[in-house]
């Protein structure tokens, strides 16, 4: 448990030890109770330890690049070729084919206002063919349109139904409208790790994300 007299937040007013509680207020340490305490010691080690880590990340994640662009640089150089995608993907295995490092750049997108009139166009497609023809395709459509808590439209289900052709002049104009409104707002890139006992097995994620792992 921890040590009153030594506590790391204590705040030491005429030689007395106090903790801020969440209002802001000081509270005398002697009078804050032990579960309350044992709590602020676990929260406050979890996290020294994730800050830590999470350093040690950023400085793997940072030293991985480094070592890809080098590898690229040198390539280039020795040999004249370009080792990687145009977008800046890439994949590195080992010579027995059983561990590699893939460097995925993703674009950043977002759908201007054309996207609107997509949808008109769309929702006059839909009240003229009958109700129960294209169920599939209704289906579709709503989870296209169907907003999340965060205002953004599902963009798989977005490009999954530029791929359906119908005739329709409206449609067709729709699909228009729904690519001019795409723009793309930047990029992320992705590092991802696998590996795999032998040549012929599959693949492993080596997960570093808590979340994934």
């Amino acid at each position: 448990m921890t040590d009153t007299v030594q506590h790391p937040a204590a705040i030491d007013v005429a030689g007395t030890p106090y903790l801020r509680d969440a209002k802001g207020s000081l509270v005398p340490l002697a009078s804050v109770k032990a579960a309350d305490l044992l709590m602020d010691e676990t929260v406050r080690d979890i996290l020294s330890q994730a800050r830590e880590i999470s350093k040690l990340i950023a400085s793997f994640k940072a030293s991985t690049f480094e070592a890809v662009g080098s590898l690229q640089a040198l390539i280039a150089q020795n040999y004249g070729a370009t080792l990687g995608g145009k977008k800046g993907n890439i994949t590195l295995a080992t010579f027995d084919g059983c561990e590699k490092v893939q460097v995925q750049v993703a674009d950043l997108i977002e759908f201007g206002p054309e996207l609107q009139a997509a949808k008109l166009l769309i929702d006059e497609c839909l009240t003229e063919w009958a109700t129960d023809s294209k169920i599939e395709l209704r289906a579709l459509i709503n989870r296209v349109f169907q907003v999340d808590k965060e205002g953004h439209i599902n963009r798989a289900e977005l490009f999954m139904l530029l791929r359906v052709e119908i005739a329709d002049a409206r449609w067709v104009r729709a699909m228009d409208a729904i690519r001019d409104s795409i723009r793309v707002i930047g990029s992320r890139t992705y590092v991802r790790f696998y590996e795999r006992p032998a040549p012929d097995a599959s693949w492993r994620a080596v997960t570093i994300d808590m979340a994934a792992a």
